[in-house]
């Protein structure tokens, strides 16, 4: 889902242009200013922008480091950090899946900061595994300056190909030139906090649910 949902009935087409669409209206497709800012990580923006012109559907490998970084986390722990940041917190800044993963767009300098402050609060890769963190909190991938990732389509994978959908696509798709992203205190609250949920949880998460259940909207207009 967008941060800003577009229009009914519209999709991206180039850059700097959205026009009608006579696909079903999904609101994981991404802005054209989404796209510009998602471009912007690039060293060449133009040419990228150009590809997804030509090529709205296909995904691209973006460096990190300057407009943003991820943290990339396994799919239901990185869903229990989307949920205690939009019900708990201030939001969130673009978030996807791939593969499996969530992967969640953070202000730059997060991925260096982030694991050093885990260490500190005994939640990281040295705290003592017979303490009991570490085994509410999976493996997290921090990828900054000289990572790159890849990010999903700008569009919605049409019907036919549900599965594609599935392993990539939007959940707060880019809407802004300037997105707002969260650092490393805050995803590190936000961490702490799923894992504890985690750790407490009395209910069985289904990775897949029926098709609404995971249709949940975050309301972008409570992001601070």
């Amino acid at each position: 889902m967008s941060s800003t949902r577009n229009p009914a009935g519209t999709s991206l087409h180039g850059y700097g242009a959205v026009e009608p669409s006579s696909d079903r209206f999904d609101v994981s497709d991404v802005t054209s200013e989404g796209a510009a800012w998602l471009a912007s990580a690039g060293t060449y923006p133009r040419s990228t922008l150009a590809l997804w012109q030509e090529r709205p559907g296909a995904p691209v490998v973006l460096p990190c480091g300057t407009a943003f970084d991820v943290v990339n986390a396994p799919a239901i722990f990185g869903r229990r950090m989307l949920d205690r940041l939009w019900d708990e917190g201030p939001g969130s800044g673009p978030v996807a899946t791939y593969r499996g993963r969530m992967l969640l767009f953070a202000a730059p300098g997060t991925a260096q900061r982030l694991p050093s402050l885990l260490d500190w609060e005994e939640w990281g890769s040295r705290a003592d595994e017979g303490a009991g963190h570490r085994a509410a909190i999976p493996p997290l991938l921090c990828h900054g300056t000289g990572d790159a990732v890849t990010v999903p389509a700008l569009t919605a994978a049409p019907a036919p190909a549900p599965a594609a959908r599935l392993e990539s696509r939007w959940l707060v798709a880019p809407d802004t030139r300037h997105p707002w992203l969260p650092g490393p205190e805050i995803l590190l609250w936000a961490t702490v906090r799923a894992a504890r949920a985690a750790a407490s949880a009395a209910v069985r998460i289904s990775i897949f649910p029926p098709a609404d259940q995971d249709a949940k909207v975050y309301d972008v207009s409570r992001r601070r």
